[in-house]
């Protein structure tokens, strides 16, 4: 049985200024409707792409139309304008080569009366999506020129992540002060109170401690924009003063030198508990030591605990450095993988083909937009070849992946074998920090679980 088809409309606005342009989701879609039933066209269903940009094909309604178009059930795609569609040649000339005329699907852009039926209409689209591309290229750079004199003139340069504490006013170009300009105030004041970032979160109801970090260095707060490493007085109003962020940052790089001066312990961020799966941290343990406690016993970072009845016993911490470090030493022991080949050169070869490959499929494209244009010439020839040259350079895709992957393999056994060499007897002459690093070399993950201590090593 004949699955039966539609039409696809497809729309994308990517911002709100192309609604003033005509642009809109709703003056698209009617005008994508008249040409349905102008021409006779009943059975359609609209793909909207809203806010989405068209500089690649990583759209929610781009992919179902991609996946609807593959399982055979489209017979037309139908855009407003051809830019609609992507502003990338490559994606477009993908998209009609290999999507839409693979699949026996006609391609219709109202914008410039193209359609792929005809060998004129592909023509075009070649030449158009070019030309959109081109553009998009312009766009960037005005947009970057535009950014920056704004920025200079003290407006915010609008878009991307708004500064915790301030809202972005789109009238009037600056920041506001919002609801939340009182918590970054007080992030200051604990800060200099001498509280710990972490300590801080949990007082104001942060998420995360790096959240807090991230409010005292950022300097939008006492009224300067930072733009490409340069900073311009901006015309919004200060959440601080200027002597207040100076007086945080003295103060964080005094607890930066006292923090070096603290233990090294050399398992942080690699032991997880074997019951519940989290992260287990150092905690110290009076005179003693130091003991590995399960996160999800603790409640100063909420979103790591796993588990909150976990029962996962305490273990002091040089007990399991003691046995893991010994594991690891015992590792010298044990037969090393033989070198590989080098891949330097093999992957720099196949670079070469691909590139040689590529220049040859685009040189037949430019022969079959010539062959269909000439009602004499035969393009069936050339549509064949152009498809083996593809299947081609997919496989050689994937060679030249895989040797990027044994190259990297490789990387990591030689940093390995190198950390390796004679370790028992470094061991003792290492620095905290030396060791702790070794440590994150060779091993990948310590799980404990009922005095049971295993050690995954990275070789």
């Amino acid at each position: 049985m004949e699955q039966k088809k539609h039409a696809a409309l497809y729309i994308r606005v990517s911002t709100d200024a192309q609604a003033e342009e005509g642009y809109s989701i709703e003056a698209q879609q009617e005008d994508l409707i008249k040409y349905c039933e102008l021409h006779h066209i009943d059975d359609y269903e609209c793909y909207i792409d809203g806010g989405w940009s068209g500089s690649n094909l990583d759209r929610p309604e781009m992919q179902r139309l991609i996946a609807d178009i593959h399982k055979g059930t489209v017979s037309h795609c139908i855009v407003f304008k051809l830019d609609r569609l992507s502003r990338s040649q490559k994606d477009t000339l993908y998209l009609i080569e290999d999507v839409f005329k693979k699949n026996d699907v006609y391609f219709v852009s109202l914008g410039e009366s193209m359609d792929t039926a005809t060998p004129t209409g592909m023509l075009i689209a070649g030449v158009l999506s070019a030309l959109a591309q081109m553009e998009r290229e312009n766009i960037k750079i005005r947009t970057r020129r535009g950014m920056l004199e704004r920025v200079k003139a003290g407006y915010w340069m609008g878009g991307g992540v708004v500064p915790f504490g301030y809202d972005y006013d789109r009238n009037q170009g600056i920041l506001v002060p919002n609801k939340d300009a009182d918590t970054v105030r007080k992030v200051y004041d604990l800060y200099l109170k001498g509280y710990a970032a972490q300590a801080i979160a949990n007082m104001l109801d942060l998420k995360y401690d790096h959240l807090a970090m991230q409010i005292l260095t950022r300097k939008t707060n006492y009224g300067v924009i930072e733009y490409k490493g340069i900073e311009y007085h901006g015309r919004h109003e200060p959440l601080i003063s200027k002597e207040t962020y100076d007086l945080a940052m003295a103060e964080m790089a005094k607890r930066s030198v006292t923090n070096t001066t603290t233990a090294t312990y050399l398992l942080t961020g690699l032991v997880y508990c074997g019951k519940c799966g989290a992260k287990m941290r150092y905690q110290k343990w009076g005179k003693r030591g130091a003991k590995l406690i399960c996160y999800s016993q603790q409640h100063s970072k909420p979103y790591l605990v796993k588990d909150p009845d976990c029962d996962q016993e305490k273990y002091w911490a040089d007990e399991v450095e003691r046995d893991v470090i010994h594991k690891m030493f015992m590792l010298n022991e044990q037969e090393r993988k033989p070198a590989e080949e080098d891949t330097e050169s093999t992957e720099s070869m196949l670079l070469a083909q691909k590139d040689n490959l590529e220049k040859k499929i685009r040189k037949l494209y430019n022969l079959y937009v010539e062959a269909e244009a000439d009602e004499n010439a035969d393009s069936e020839i050339l549509d064949s070849m152009i498809k083996e040259n593809q299947k081609k350079l997919v496989t050689l895709n994937k060679r030249i992946n895989l040797e990027r992957k044994k190259k990297e393999q490789q990387e990591v056994i030689h940093r390995v074998q190198e950390s390796l060499d004679h370790l028992e007897e470094r061991w003792q002459y290492m620095s905290d920090q030396e060791r702790q690093a070794t440590c994150r070399t060779l091993i990948e993950k310590v799980t404990i679980k009922d005095d049971r201590i295993e050690a995954i090593f990275t070789m």
